[in-house]
């Protein structure tokens, strides 16, 4: 099966395992909700047929959603690490040989002295007499030697062409130093070989000698190895083919441990040796005489010579067929090309298996000549140990002689050698190839269904890479391969080291339509490893394979993503990549899939977000790329992405268009022609519209997202940053005016603007997004210039004498002089031209939100942000949120606005006090300023300020800088690219190993759950008052029971959160949701509770929190987190968001006083706004636990109303209850069970109605629970029970029916102390407990009279 293929069909089953969650989908197709979606009618037939409708979706997993949120790659501790992407250096480049090497010359000497037996050797008849397979004695001596010289040189040359070869016969010792120091000068710094034959001489001697001659060969003269190493140097190799060679080698060893400490290294010299100090070479006549030379030159022959006395063809072979074996060794299709194939890839597969990686490396990927001669040397150990002699090596390799491989040379061998009679008979007979790799894929293949990390790694991984050299087997081995590198980066190192590299590289160059796709993939997991390889691509033209690949729109679309990942690993960071990517047109490939239609299968999420990133990558730092881009008018293509469902393709786009902000601006000058103005006017229309993409998505649910938008306006802020900065200090210091900004998007789509430009005078309509949480305001009256002198603050002035100049922009001698470019409200243009000064306003709250983020990564990336336009940001310790109090600024007139302010920052948290460095001499005086008042703003303390616990949010802003910034390195970087290229790095081929683990767990809840239900629904309820655990703790605002963990968790005012074991009684965890706490938290839900809970708290000002281990001590990590909430109306002055959560769909619903926020948090994505038609606010907000899409708001005013947004008209009906005594709803809930239209609401003045959407009469049933106190209600899931909290320090329990199970008024003490006033209530989503917090005292968790008191 192609790796196409298998990729498409795995992706298929991948996207019909994934649980839709989106709830288009499970709109019910039944003929009433068609009918009510086509027909109006009255309520009463619509709430009616509704409740049909909804009733007839209902399934028997109703209570068991199988939605599941926030367990992406994204979600692993975003805010704790940030991701690298593939790396650059270090452990992963171990793979690359550390320098190519090259023998460059061949030194061979040959000591023979033929006819002349040395006196030290004893010969036996009859005697191994061949010498490179010569007889010598078949010839006249001199040219025996001659010959048998001549073909030693041909031999080595078969193994290195292109090296050269000079040969001594016989020599002396000025002979042989001549042959070295001449080999030395002409290799320089390559390798020189250096082979000794000694069969003619003594051997050596005790300390090392070799024997050579005297002119008159009447003498052996000893030549000792120092001289020899000196003549040499380094690097070298030696082969020492003689008796007891071992003694040259242990000799050389003691010389280069003598001379180590002297130099300083380690010199890189490779000895192999014939036999062992102590051992003598064979005699036998079946050998060669030089059968140590016969190995390294001529394996393949002498392998089979040997092998011939072994085989069970031994009789039908006669030695002289192998001579006449048909073919030539480097053509495979030939058989004496395949035994020579087969060999490399047996001894090639023994060494990697057995040696260690990197002498591997060193001694069979560096040098070709070492590599060849090190192979034909296991061939050596194998036969020669036959004959009783070792070889010997230095460095020194590992028996090898009995690897089980050289049984599978065998078996291929005979196969091979059984065909040889008949092919030399009649040349016309067709070559059988063998069946040696077939068998050896075979076994990887078994390998990669059983294999793992922690096995022993496939041992056939060399003969894979030899397999790629056939075009028969290439594709099935790429495949394998392909499956072998996706189980993980360890995989791909290992394929790296084993020498892959060039192969598939060279592979590039083919154009065989098959291999594309398994190419593009292994592509994808090497660079997902290591970048460098980046420059190899660019170097061999590679990057042009993958773009004719992206362009050709045939391949599936995940594949055209791991080609848009390789080039944007090609072209990141590397000038050489970006151009030939740019020649070669990737920019027009990637903007043509972009515009493909919507229903195109090329839109596939992963690949929307490659094409991005690639083009992000490609533009980054690049200008030629970016105007390149903006003429093929790159922004308004991506603008679509910015509402893609999945972040990341949001993420990406953010990116790339943040990429393309500051396009040539370094080379604007003020004197520009005519051609060069129309240029900058193209420019300024692109980053109008860039910067109006960005704000749309400033405030995007997910944190990915909104960190890409604060890199990208730290770009517009360094390009802008004059205009910024004026706009920013005239906002902070002229005077206020009532009105706010207004919200982004109406700003960004309003008609009529001219094009994004809006004239400097007109003043924005109310209503800012962002400005409910920038923070509060200094108003300076318009006295100011009796205390501003100069840009400096006179001595007598109340500022000063306060003490409240610490760190503000007036103490600062250089500010008179920073941006004198802009005076008298004129902007200086000699910089990038300036756009509309109502963006400007609009990035500047942007911005301010950034620096207010509820994530702190991201908050961090909005401090930096505002310190480019210098502004800085002074973080304290946790305070409580009291008035400031100082007589001199308030008694005086120009301060007036200060305690108004201060009492905004009381409503609103503004925790982030914010200095000015450097105002404008005369910042401009346009009226867009006035709606600024409330959101940049200076925010002096004075108290904080000059306290020790007062500091710089970060310490980069601290760094003495006094205008803004002018360095670039100060600009953040991008996180979207290394993030995503961690997706590259898992497994894309295999499901991952934990999913069936996930599921058993999954189904393991899933039973205990049904079991509980069945028991809430059926059996009978107790009292319920029975209080089982009990803990001390004050300001409990709200309380969460885990379902599946005796774990009780709850929150203070602080919003401090603590996790109790109710049964072992002890604290498992507590932790503070944030450093800067306001309001409290006003609700707790758990995300995903049957799978890997997530633990969701809402603040009071909207602002969510997703935590995953919150019950590890101290391990807590957050997941994610927004603000939930967009506005709010003038005048407001505090904000208590309602929040539920729904798993069901997947939705978060938040409600502040004008609007209802529906949030998915599968694509972290705002889904819809629905504006309240009450003049009231809403006091409590239930989601449906059972019907996806479906929630209950109870009104101030003391109404309910009942939504659902599957429907078009999704407010399904209203109800005003509570009529008796109004009162505003303080809770409400849905009853349990399947019916969709029967809720529970409880009114403070302490009636409790239910409600039946079907019956319009009003309440079918009220109870009186509490006289004007009922603060807290609690609704159980599944059991036919509710619970309502007193101020007045009691707790009551009801059955549906209205019957009164029990009251709790004391805690279980010898004093009976009574319970404090109730603040929060919350039942067990499956059992029958109830936890309940009390403002001021504690959080105790009930059950029935038969549980134990804990």
């Amino acid at each position: 099966m192609a790796l196409g293929d298998l990729m498409a069909s795995r992706f298929s089953q991948s996207s019909v395992m994934v649980v839709s969650n989106h709830l288009d989908d499970y709109v019910s197709s039944t003929p009433e909700d068609t009918d009510l979606g086509s027909h109006g009618r009255n309520t009463e037939a619509a709430s009616s047929s509704y409740v049909n409708a909804t009733l007839s979706t209902s399934t028997s997993m109703a209570y068991l959603p199988q939605t599941v949120v926030l367990c992406e790659l994204r979600h692993e501790a975003f805010e704790t690490s940030v991701p690298t992407g593939p790396s650059e250096s270090g452990l992963v480049s171990k793979w690359r040989p550390k320098e190519r090497m090259k023998t460059g010359c061949v030194a061979l000497v040959l000591c023979l002295n033929i006819s002349v037996d040395p006196p030290d050797v004893i010969k036996i008849s009859p005697c191994a007499r061949m010498e490179c397979w010569i007889d010598p004695f078949s010839m006249v001596p001199q040219k025996a030697l001659e010959s048998i010289g001549k073909t030693l040189s041909s031999q080595y040359e078969r193994w290195q062409p292109k090296a050269r070869y000079k040969c001594q016969l016989d020599p002396t010792v000025e002979d042989v130093k001549k042959l070295c120091t001449t080999c030395r000068k002409n290799a320089k710094m390559e390798r020189v070989l250096f082979h000794y034959n000694g069969h003619g001489v003594p051997r050596p001697t005790a300390n090392g000698e070799i024997w050579v001659f005297n002119k008159s060969y009447t003498q052996y003269i000893p030549l000792p190895i120092s001289d020899l190493d000196s003549w040499l140097k380094t690097p070298s190799i030696y082969v020492f083919d003689c008796s007891a060679a071992g003694i040259i080698v242990n000799a050389f060893l003691k010389l280069h441990e003598w001379n180590a400490p002297s130099s300083g290294s380690t010199r890189d010299c490779i000895m192999l040796a014939a036999c062992e100090a102590h051992e003598t070479l064979p005699q036998s006549a079946e050998f060669p005489a030089d059968v140590f030379t016969s190995c390294l030159t001529t394996p393949i022959k002498m392998a089979l010579r040997w092998f011939c006395t072994r085989s069970l063809l031994r009789d039908s072979l006669d030695y002289s067929l192998i001579d006449k074996i048909p073919g030539r060794p480097n053509d495979r299709k030939t058989l004496l090309g395949e035994l020579n194939w087969i060999f490399t890839a047996v001894t090639d597969t023994i060494a990697w298996n057995v040696l260690p990686h990197d002498l591997f490396q060193r001694l069979f990927r560096q040098d070709l000549l070492v590599a060849s001669l090190f192979r034909n040397f296991l061939l050596a150990e194998r036969i020669m140990r036959s004959a009783n002699c070792s070889p010997v090596s230095h460095p020194a390799l590992p028996p090898t002689h009995q690897h089980h491989m050289w049984d599978a040379w065998d078996m291929a061998a005979e196969l091979c050698l059984s065909q040889l009679p008949s092919l030399i008979e009649n040349p016309n007979v067709e070559f059988q190839p063998s069946t040696f790799f077939t068998e050896q894929l075979t076994a990887f293949e078994v390998w990669l269904d059983h294999g793992s990390e922690h096995k022993k790694p496939p041992e056939q991984l060399p003969i894979v890479l030899q397999v790629l050299l056939s075009q028969c087997h290439r594709l099935q081995a790429l495949v394998l391969l392909g499956k072998f590198l996706d189980m993980g980066p360890w995989a791909v190192e290992l394929a790296l080291s084993v020498g892959i590299f060039p192969y598939v590289l060279k592979l590039l160059q083919t154009t065989t339509p098959e291999l594309r796709h398994i190419l593009v993939f292994i592509w994808t997991k090497i660079l997902a490893l290591d970048k460098s390889c980046q420059v190899d691509l660019v170097k061999d033209g590679g990057h042009i394979y993958f773009i004719k690949f992206l362009d050709s729109g045939e391949a599936f679309p995940e594949q055209c993503a791991m080609a848009a990942f390789v080039l944007a690993v090609i072209v990141d960071g590397h000038r050489r990549g970006q151009e030939a990517c740019i020649e070669a047109g990737l920019i027009h490939v990637c903007l043509k899939h972009l515009q493909s239609s919507p229903n195109d299968a090329q839109t596939e999420p992963l690949f929307l977000q490659w094409l991005g990133l690639c083009l992000g990558k490609l533009w980054e730092d690049f200008t030629e790329a970016q105007i390149i881009g903006l003429q093929a008018d790159a922004p308004s293509i991506f603008a679509p992405l910015l509402s893609e469902p999945q972040p990341e393709v949001r993420a990406s786009a953010v990116f790339a268009l943040g990429t393309l902000l500051d396009v040539g601006f370094d080379s604007c000058s003020e004197g520009v022609d005519g051609d060069e103005e129309c240029d900058d006017d193209e420019k300024f229309r692109a980053e109008v519209s860039i910067v109006k993409s960005l704000l749309s998505v400033a405030s995007d649910g997910s944190p990915l997202v909104r960190a890409e938008v604060a890199v990208a306006l730290a770009r517009f802020a360094f390009g802008h940053n004059k205009q910024l900065k004026s706009i920013a200090a005239a906002a902070c210091w002229k005077p206020q005016a009532n009105s706010l900004l207004n919200t982004l998007p109406s700003f960004l789509h309003r008609k009529g603007s001219g094009g994004g430009y809006t004239s400097q005078n007109r003043h924005m309509p109310h209503g800012s997004i962002i400005a409910s949480q920038i923070g509060p305001i200094l108003r300076v009256g318009n006295d100011s210039s009796a205390i501003v002198r100069d840009g400096r603050v006179s001595s007598s002035s109340p500022l000063a004498s306060s003490g409240m100049m610490h760190g503000s922009p007036l103490s600062d001698d250089s500010s008179q002089h920073s941006d004198s470019g802009i005076l008298n409200g004129v902007l200086d243009h000699s910089g990038p031209k300036p756009l509309d000064n109502e963006l400007y306003s609009l990035c500047i709250i942007a911005m301010y939100a950034l620096a207010k983020d509820p994530s702190p990564r991201i908050a961090s990336l909005g401090r930096r942000v505002l310190s480019i336009i210098g502004v800085e940001q002074v973080v304290a310790k946790p305070f409580k949120s009291t008035a400031i109090q100082s007589s001199d600024a308030t008694a005086s007139h120009s301060h007036a606005g200060l305690a108004r302010s201060s009492s905004w920052l009381d409503m609103n948290g503004g925790h982030l006090p914010l200095t000015f460095r450097t105002p404008p001499v005369s910042p401009p005086r346009p009226s867009y300023i006035t709606g600024m008042r409330r959101v940049c703003s200076l925010e002096f303390r004075p108290r904080l300020m000059n306290s020790p616990d007062s500091g710089l949010a970060d310490p980069l802003l601290g760094s003495g800088r006094t205008s803004g910034t002018s360095d670039r390195s100060f600009l953040q970087q991008s996180t979207i690219y290394n993030w995503s290229c961690g997706h590259f790095s898992k497994p894309l081929l295999t499901a991952a190993d934990d999913c069936e683990e996930v599921l058993s767990r999954r189904e393991e809840r899933e039973k205990i759950a049904l079991e509980h239900i069945a028991k809430c629904q059926h059996s009978a309820v107790g009292r319920l008052t029975n209080p089982i655990a009990k803990w001390d703790t004050k300001g409990t605002q709200t309380t969460l029971m885990h379902p599946f963990s005796p774990i009780v968790i709850a929150a203070d005012e602080n919003e401090r959160i603590r996790i109790w074991n109710y049964a072992e009684a002890t604290l498992v965890n507590n932790f503070d949701n944030h450093d800067f706490p306001d309001k409290g938290i006003s609700k707790l839900c758990l995300v995903n509770e049957l799978d890997d809970s997530l633990l969701l708290a809402a603040s009071s000002d909207g602002n969510i929190r997703i935590w995953k281990d919150y019950t590890l001590k101290g391990k807590q990590k957050l997941v994610t987190a927004f603000s939930s909430i967009h506005g709010h109306k003038p005048g407001i002055r505090s904000q208590n968001v309602v929040v539920d959560w729904q798993q069901q769909s997947g939705y978060l619903y938040a409600s502040n006083e004008m609007s209802t926020f529906l949030w998915d948090l599968d694509k972290e994505q705002l889904a819809n706004t629905i504006a309240s038609s009450s003049d009231c606010n809403i006091s409590a907000l239930a989601a449906s636990q059972v019907h996806g899409g479906q929630f209950a708001a109870g009104f101030v005013d003391g109404s309910v109303r009942i939504y659902d947004v599957r429907t078009p008209e999704i407010l399904v009906c209203e109800s005003h209850p509570h009529t008796h005594r109004v009162g505003k709803v303080v809770g409400i809930g849905f009853q349990p069970g399947l019916e969709p239209g029967k809720i529970v609401s409880a009114s403070q003045a302490g009636d409790i109605q239910f409600l039946d959407i079907r019956n319009h009469s009003g309440a079918y049933l009220t109870i009186e629970a509490h006289r004007g106190s009922l603060t807290a209600l609690a609704l159980h899931r599944h059991a036919p029970i509710i619970a309502s909290g007193s101020a007045k320090q009691l707790i009551k329990v009801f059955s549906l029916e209205g019957d009164l199970f029990g009251t709790i008024r004391y805690y279980p003490t010898l004093m009976a102390q009574k319970i404090g006033a109730v603040s929060c209530l919350n039942f067990h989503p499956y059992q029958l407990l109830l936890a309940a917090g009390a403002a001021d005292a504690c959080v105790s968790v009930y059950a029935d009279d038969n549980a134990q008191t804990r």
